[in-house]
């Protein structure tokens, strides 16, 4: 038996909800939190240089670091599973060819790990750059992305140095890992310590490239974020602007107590009782003399 519209209305004024068997899913909030961590600590570990197979751990992290910016992204399941798919195909020949210790071998390793990390950051920008709301979770997504980009470009110097057939760096100074990765946030950071500078045309640009990269990303990305920044309260936009075109609508005097809604009306002012009916006193007139009165 439906309830009749009276009684939606008393109960607020609005339409009986519809039933629907189908409901919309509810959006996932992306944790960048941990892709954060994986990612300074795979500098950390790339940095120390304790590690003798560096090249392949780091196409591992790399590949690790994908999976989770595609499970914080808001692709579909058939194109997550396939790029994964992709992804791990090219993870696995990459760390083929770098067990093969040679030039060729390690900078098709390192080409493939640039390529990986520049899909992920532009997941994490454009998922960010979706939101309508700006979260820590936002910020930590903003860090990692730009934490990516410095170990993008670490990875395509050292493809530059080992495809191209001549040194990276000048006056000789040593290609490695642990070098790449300094120069690459040196020049990211627009730092310019001199110690590490290219010496071929296509390093030089490269680097040109990366240092308005990272000015361009902090300037607008990361700024905008952090002065847009503000403490989740746990209401989306669209529920507020709902409340808010509820109160619109709703006359000075509405109240709410619980679940039932009432309107208080101003009580009416009070009367004088009614007596018998004469004529009336005429304004201004005289008042009558008494009787000790000259």
């Amino acid at each position: 038996m439906r309830a009749p519209r009276a009684f939606w209305s008393a109960r607020g004024g609005g339409r009986p909800p519809r039933a629907s068997g189908r409901q919309q899913p509810l959006e996932s909030t992306p944790r960048y939190g941990v892709l954060l961590l994986l990612l300074v600590a795979t500098y950390l570990l790339s940095a120390s240089g304790f590690s003798v197979v560096i090249a392949e751990v780091q196409t591992v992290l790399f590949f690790a670091v994908l999976v989770l910016a595609l499970r914080t992204g808001q692709a579909s399941q058939r194109v997550i599973t396939a790029t994964i798919i992709v992804a791990l195909l090219g993870s696995v020949a990459a760390v083929v060819a770098a067990l093969s210790h040679t030039r060729a071998g390690d900078g098709a390793a390192d080409l493939w790990k640039g390529l990986i990390l520049l899909l992920t950051a532009v997941l994490i920008v454009r998922r960010v750059l979706a939101k309508p709301t700006v979260t820590v979770q936002s910020i930590y997504g903003a860090l990692s992305a730009y934490l990516i980009i410095g170990l993008m470009y670490a990875a395509f110097y050292a493809a530059i140095d080992r495809l191209g057939g001549v040194a990276f760096f000048a006056h000789h100074q040593p290609a490695n890992t642990q070098t790449f990765q300094y120069f690459s946030f040196t020049t990211l950071t627009t730092l310019g310590y001199g110690d590490f500078t290219a010496a071929g045309s296509s390093g030089r640009a490269l680097a040109v490239i990366e240092a308005l990269t990272g000015q361009v990303f902090l300037a607008t990305l990361v700024a905008r974020l952090v002065a847009a920044f503000r403490p989740s309260s746990g209401q989306s936009p669209a529920d507020a602007g709902a409340d808010a075109g509820r109160a619109r609508r709703r006359p000075p005097s509405y109240s709410a107590h619980g679940s039932r809604l009432s309107y208080h009306r101003k009580p009416p002012a009070a009367r004088p009782p009614a007596g018998p009916a004469g004529p009336p006193e005429p304004r201004g007139a005289p008042e009558a003399p008494s009787a000790g009165d000259p």
